[in-house]
C-alpha cells in the first residue's frame, strides 16, 4: 500500500507532538499485548534474530484471556480453562507444553461428557428419563454428522456457507430449530458451550467438521493447576525474555506492563505508538495482538484510519462472550462419583444457567460448582450485581434439587470479560456471512502495521493453540518483510 507525502508529513507531525520515552536506540518492532499471541510472536522474532523489540501490555500481567485468580482457597481460571484437541494424530502444541515434552506437567483432567443423558434436569426439578435424553442426543449427533457432510460439499471460498441453524432446519426437518427445553439445552451444549454464540449466527463451514478436533483429537483436558494455565504463556516467554534466577519472574526490560496503547501512527518510514500516559515509542514495525473486541472499539486509534477493507473485515467477525461463574458452598448437595461431573438444566429460556460442572475431582474438598453462560445472558449478568446473579443461580439449583437441602452459596466469582475495555469479550466466532476472503483480510498487514491474535488463526480461531500459532504466523509475515524484503501480502480474490 502506497502512502502519500502528506501522510508521511502527518506522521512526522504526530511524532513532534510528544517527547520520546523510547530507549536510546529505537526498537525495530513494537508488540502490543502480552497474551499468548503477542508472546508467541516475540518468541518467533527472537528465533529469527530480531531481538530489538518492546512488548507493551495494558494490564499488570502476562497472559491476556488466560488468567487465574484465587477463589475459595484455590486458583481457578477466569478465562481459558481447557486444552482442546488432544490424543489425535497430530500433537496440539499447547498440550505438548502443558503435559508433553514441554516439561510443565500441569495438573489436568480429561473431561468426560458421556453421561449427560443421566444428568439432565427438568426446569421444575428432577431428572429427565435417560432414554428420552439419549434419543435427543442421538438425533442431534445425526444432524451434526449430516451437517459435516454437507459442509464438505460447499465451495472452500465460503460463498455457499450457511448458519448452523439453517443446516439443522435443512437436515432435521425442524422449521424453528430445537424448541423444547431438553432439545434446547442439548443444542446449547453442542454449540453455544463450544462457540459462545447460538447456531443461528455461527458459520457451518468453519465449525463442521471442526479443525481442532479433526487435527488434534477429540479429547479435552481441564487445567486445574495452582500455577495456572497462564504458566504456558510464561513458558513461551521464558524462551527469550530474561527471568530472575531465584523467583523465575520475568524481569526483561523489553516487557512493559501497565502500558495502555491509545494511538498508532504509521507510514512507510515506520510507526509511532502513543500510550495513555503520553509516552511515545517509535519502531519500524508494530504487531497488534489486541483482541478482536478491542479492535472493534475506539481504545486504539490508528493514524491514518485503517483502510475500509481492513475495518470492514474486523467488524464482520463476532467477539463472543463466554462466562464461567464459580459458586462456593458450605457443603455438597449434588450427585458425586463417576459420571456426575457435568449436568444440564433444561430451562424453557434457552441459555439460562444451562451447563454445570462439579469440581470435586479438580479441587477436592472445595465444594465449588461452575456454571457456564454465554452471549446475551453473559452481557445481562455482567450488568447486574453479583448478589443478583447468586440469587438466580440459587433459584435454579433449588429447582434442580427440590428434595435436597441446598444451602446458600458463600462466595461467587463472576468474570466480566465483555465489560473490560482491554478485552471486550472472550474469543472470536466466525459468523455466517463472511468467507475465507474476509479472514485473509483480517490478518493482512496494513503497511508497517501487522495483526495477530486468535481471531487471525487460519483454522483455530477461538482456541489457545490458535492464538499461539497465529503469533508465529504473523511474526513470519513480518520476518519475510524485514529480513527478506518480501513485503507483499497476497489476498486471493473473493470468489477464488
Amino acid at each position: 500500500m502506497k502512502h502519500s507525502t502528506a501522510t508521511v508529513l502527518a506522521l512526522l507531525a504526530v511524532v513532534a507532538q510528544y517527547p520520546s520515552h523510547a530507549a536510546p536506540a529505537d526498537p525495530k518492532v513494537i508488540i502490543i499485548g502480552a497474551g499468548m499471541s503477542g508472546i508467541s510472536a516475540g518468541n518467533r522474532l527472537s528465533e529469527a534474530g530480531i531481538t530489538d523489540f518492546v512488548i507493551l501490555e495494558a494490564t499488570d500481567r502476562m497472559g491476556g484471556r488466560i488468567h487465574k485468580t484465587e477463589f475459595a482457597g484455590v486458583n481457578v481460571e477466569m478465562g481459558a480453562n481447557w486444552v482442546e484437541g488432544v490424543n489425535g494424530d497430530e500433537m496440539n502444541p499447547i498440550w505438548n507444553m502443558a503435559n508433553g515434552t514441554g516439561g510443565l506437567n500441569l495438573r489436568t483432567f480429561r473431561s468426560d461428557f458421556n453421561h449427560l443423558s443421566s444428568n439432565t434436569y427438568k426446569q421444575d426439578g428432577g431428572l429427565y428419563d435417560k432414554k428420552c435424553v439419549e434419543k435427543v442426543i442421538k438425533r442431534m449427533d445425526e444432524v451434526e454428522e449430516s451437517g459435516s457432510k454437507l459442509s464438505g460439499t460447499l465451495h472452500h471460498s465460503g460463498q455457499q456457507d450457511m448458519s448452523v441453524m439453517s443446516m439443522q432446519r435443512l437436515t432435521s426437518q425442524m422449521p424453528d430449530g430445537p424448541s423444547t427445553p431438553v432439545d434446547m439445552v442439548v443444542d446449547y451444549y453442542q454449540h453455544d458451550f463450544q462457540f459462545a454464540e447460538p447456531p443461528r449466527v455461527t458459520s457451518l463451514q468453519n465449525t463442521q467438521p471442526l479443525p481442532t478436533f479433526n487435527d488434534f483429537g477429540d479429547d479435552v483436558y481441564f487445567v486445574a493447576d495452582q500455577r495456572g494455565y497462564e504458566s504456558v504463556v510464561h513458558h513461551v516467554a521464558e524462551q527469550y525474555l530474561k527471568t530472575d534466577p531465584e523467583s523465575g519472574a520475568i524481569v526483561d526490560p523489553r516487557l512493559k506492563l501497565n502500558t495502555v496503547v491509545r494511538e498508532i501512527a504509521y507510514s512507510p518510514i515506520g510507526v509511532v505508538v502513543r500510550t495513555e500516559d503520553d509516552k511515545v515509542y517509535r519502531a519500524d514495525y508494530v504487531i497488534v495482538s489486541a483482541s478482536l473486541g478491542v479492535l472493534q472499539t475506539d481504545l486504539i486509534r490508528f493514524e491514518p484510519q485503517l483502510p475500509s477493507w481492513k475495518s470492514m473485515s474486523i467488524y464482520k467477525f463476532n467477539m463472543a462472550v463466554y462466562t464461567k461463574i464459580f459458586l462456593k458452598f458450605p457443603k455438597r448437595f449434588w450427585p458425586e462419583g463417576p459420571g456426575t461431573e457435568f449436568f444440564l438444566y433444561a430451562s424453557g429460556r434457552r441459555g439460562y444457567y444451562p451447563v454445570w460442572q462439579q469440581l470435586e475431582k479438580q479441587y477436592p474438598g472445595s465444594n465449588v460448582l461452575l456454571v457456564t453462560i454465554t452471549d446475551d445472558e453473559s452481557r445481562r449478568i455482567e450488568q447486574q450485581s453479583d448478589e443478583q446473579t447468586m440469587e438466580e443461580a440459587m433459584e435454579v439449583l433449588r429447582k434442580m434439587f427440590p428434595e435436597k437441602d441446598v444451602p446458600e452459596a458463600t462466595e461467587i466469582l463472576v468474570p466480566r470479560w465483555w465489560s473490560n475495555r482491554f478485552f471486550k469479550g472472550t474469543f472470536s466466532n466466525w459468523p455466517i456471512g463472511v468467507s475465507r476472503y474476509e479472514f485473509d483480510l483480517i490478518r493482512a498487514p496494513v503497511g508497517t502495521v501487522y495483526f495477530t491474535g486468535e481471531h487471525t488463526s487460519e483454522k483455530y480461531n477461538g482456541y489457545v493453540h490458535g492464538a499461539y500459532l497465529a503469533g508465529i504466523d504473523s511474526a513470519n509475515i513480518l520476518i519475510n518483510c524485514a529480513k527478506k524484503n518480501m513485503c507483499t501480502y497476497n489476498v486471493k480474490g473473493k470468489h477464488d
